[in-house]
């Protein structure tokens, strides 16, 4: 069994997504029902929806699409890891008024905005009430903005973190050395899981095996296989791969773990993290 934290789904007729436009090769609506016919063929049992950045007007309308999808007899979708603003002044109330049948997490993309938004006293102060709250927050940075979610970590300790897509290493750039030294310090944090995705659409679109497992099997030395999930990141990873491609390399890259810590990483921690039965 695979539980898929990491789906993206667009739908442009109903939702806005600002940035789209300057990628054109994402630039389409991605469907949940293409989405699950590939899903269910290559084992994948549960999914979380993973926020669009989707314009801040929409945040509140997109956990309403998934609670959408969530209600189809017989969907794999188990929940939506929403977007948030924990800038904002308002974040608190907001927080309040989560659906929390639909909502199990929260990210805020941090690589569009400049880097001293993650550091200013009322982000941090509501990253802090996501611990008691029981909400995850998953963080998307670039390798160069690592320490920015090490002072996160260590600023909230009872808040779950999820580093996601390896903390994006600069594969083509062959930027390994200074992304593992700066992971590691994350990785001494007892609070930050991390996140097995997306990895292929940094590498340019000329790789194998061999030129990801440097990177997976830093992460399982760091982390060990009781703080890492696997998430498909799709629709992003067809800019070099395709869902089905990125399962069976994924199964690859994990082949020298156990049975065991493979079922972990593979579902079992997701459902731990997420608190999904």
């Amino acid at each position: 069994m695979i539980f898929d934290t990491h789906l993206h789904l667009v739908d442009r007729g109903r939702l806005t997504y600002p940035w789209l436009a300057d990628v054109p090769a994402l630039d389409r609506d991605w469907g949940y029902d293409a989405y699950e016919a590939v899903a269910r063929r290559v084992g994948i049992t549960d999914v979380l929806h993973m926020e669009v950045d989707v314009a801040e007007a929409d945040i509140d309308a997109e956990t309403a699409f998934v609670a959408e999808m969530m209600a189809r007899p017989g969907s794999l979708m188990r929940g939506a890891i929403s977007a948030a603003r924990p800038e904002a002044p308002g974040f608190a109330s907001w927080l309040e008024r989560l659906d929390r049948r639909v909502v199990k997490g929260l990210r805020r993309v941090l690589h569009v905005v400049p880097d001293g938004v993650s550091q200013s006293t009322t982000f941090r102060e509501n990253i802090r009430r996501l611990g008691p709250a029981g909400l995850p927050f998953d963080l998307v940075l670039l390798a160069r903005q690592l320490p920015l979610g090490l002072d996160l970590a260590r600023t909230a300790p009872e808040t779950i973190f999820v580093l996601d897509h390896c903390g994006v290493p600069d594969i083509v750039g062959g930027g390994f050395d200074v992304w593992a030294k700066a992971l590691a310090p994350l990785a001494a944090c007892p609070n930050v899981m991390i996140k097995l995705s997306g990895i292929t659409a940094y590498t340019g679109g000329d790789w194998q095996l061999e030129t990801q497992q440097p990177y997976v099997s830093r992460v399982l030395e760091l982390f060990g296989p009781d703080r890492m999930v696997w998430g498909s990141d799709s629709p992003v990873c067809t800019l070099h791969s395709d869902l089905a491609e990125w399962v069976a390399a994924s199964q690859a890259l994990l082949a020298p773990c156990a049975a065991e810590e493979k079922a972990a990483i593979l579902s079992g921690n997701a459902r731990r993290i997420w608190q999904i039965p």
